[in-house]
């Protein structure tokens, strides 16, 4: 049998031909016997001719499409995605083709929720015009930006995800009283994280913090929208660590331009990066990160590690822990795959 093939997609390199995160646990492919190396294109979108002879692709920007298959080719067994967002990923075609499709929540989960303690944080305390006052000799206007502490406050989570519940212990110090809106969980599980679910709505009345956690679906995107942030006090705060369609822009940016909404935190936006004349780059009470507040040495060797682990249970034959199309794993087509499949000797 042939040996096992494993392609790692080209925008990890930068343009020293270096891994633009460092280690993220490639060398336990080599301990293995596994041959790898990176793509020969850096692309937005990965095709079938990118992916000949491959068993397996560890991938972090590319979208995976109907283009990425070819009925006359087998295609990878496993796309190991470097991070937890798939909406990228035509998870239907991977299935149809019999390719598992996994994710590193593991790998995620606290460098994520790191940052969105971190950027709300900022936001109450507008740390980046505070920071703006001291370089441009504005030492005098300080008394106009009186901060909030989050002490005692009520933080609403949008989603109680792996990293959500993270962020809820990392809250606990706080005092806060934290509600979540996430209509797959029971409230039953939702107590035991020390978290009392609400609908979407009340959620936003109360909560002086609201923090965006979902993953993007069709049914999130614009989840908040200008009806919705005006159910928000004037006193609260938005941040988005999760995708940034889940929020309508135009009427976020109208909220805090009004003084409706008192300040917006964002990792993440709906066009990345944002166009010039994005209103929301004028104002001072955002605090915006390039998609990149969770960029970690921690956040590499997570989701490094859990990538080429998931990888490595396909060359053993088992299934990996994470995957999202979980139908892939009752096929014949893909039992048969991960049968076939053996470590070079």
């Amino acid at each position: 049998m042939t040996p096992f093939q494993v392609g790692v997609s080209r925008d990890f390199l930068g343009a020293d031909g270096r891994n633009l995160w460092g280690d993220i646990g490639l060398h336990a492919l080599d301990e293995a016997g596994v041959r790898w190396s990176y793509l020969d294109r850096d692309t937005d979108e990965l095709i079938a001719a990118d992916l000949a002879g491959l068993d397996g692709v560890i991938f972090a920007a590319p979208a995976i499409t109907r283009r990425t298959f070819d009925p006359a080719i087998p295609g990878p067994a496993v796309f190991a995605r470097f991070g937890v967002g798939y909406d990228s990923v035509d998870l239907a075609a991977c299935t149809a083709h019999d390719t598992a499709v996994t994710i590193t929540p593991d790998g995620a989960r606290r460098p994520v929720s790191t940052a969105a303690l971190t950027l709300l944080l900022s936001v109450l305390h507008h740390v980046v015009v505070k920071d703006r006052m001291v370089r441009q000799d504005r030492w005098q206007e300080k008394t106009a930006w009186m901060g909030r502490g989050l002490t005692g406050r009520c933080v609403g989570l949008i989603g109680l995800g792996n990293t959500a519940t993270d962020l809820v212990g990392l809250l606990r110090p706080f005092q806060v009283d934290v509600v979540a809106y996430d209509p797959y969980r029971t409230p039953e599980s939702a107590r035991e994280c020390g978290v009392r679910l609400a609908d979407l709505d009340p959620l936003l009345a109360q909560a002086d913090a609201v923090i965006v956690m979902a993953a993007l679906t069709p049914e999130t995107r614009h989840l908040i929208n200008a009806r919705r942030l005006a159910l928000m006090r004037p006193s609260a705060v938005l941040v988005n660590v999760a995708r940034g369609p889940i929020v309508d822009e135009t009427a976020l940016a109208a909220a805090l331009r009004s003084g409706r909404l008192a300040g917006a935190g964002l990792d993440v936006f709906e066009t990345e990066p944002p166009a010039a004349d994005n209103p929301l780059l004028g104002l001072d009470n955002t605090i915006l990160s390039p998609h990149a507040l969770s960029w970690t040495d921690e956040m590499a060797t997570g989701n490094g590690d859990s990538a080429v682990r998931a990888v490595l249970d396909v060359l053993a034959g088992q299934a990996p822990r994470y995957v999202v199309n979980r139908d892939v794993l009752d096929r014949p087509g893909f039992q048969r795959r991960l049968a076939g499949l053996t470590a070079p000797r």
